[in-house]
C-alpha cells in the first residue's frame, strides 16, 4: 500500500527539510543545512508514487551522512 504525500511530508521534515514554497501542487524541500533538495508534487491525500518515495527515501539516507 503506498504511502500518502501527508506521510512523505512528515518525513522529510522530521529529518530537518523546509518547506520552501511551490507553485500549484508543488512543493519544494530543501535541507537546512546540506543544500539537498526534493519536490514532492500532489495534494496531501493523494497516494504518493513510486518514485516519490523512492525520492524522500535517498535525500533522508543522504542527510544523514
Amino acid at each position: 500500500m503506498p504511502k500518502k504525500i501527508r506521510e512523505l511530508i512528515a518525513e522529510l521534515e522530521k529529518a530537518g527539510f523546509i518547506c520552501r514554497s511551490g507553485k500549484g501542487s508543488h512543493r519544494n524541500f530543501v535541507h537546512a543545512h546540506l543544500g539537498k533538495s526534493v519536490v514532492i508534487s500532489g495534494q496531501t491525500g493523494d497516494d504518493a508514487k513510486h518514485y516519490q518515495e523512492k525520492a524522500v527515501k535517498m535525500a533522508i539516507e543522504e542527510s544523514k551522512k
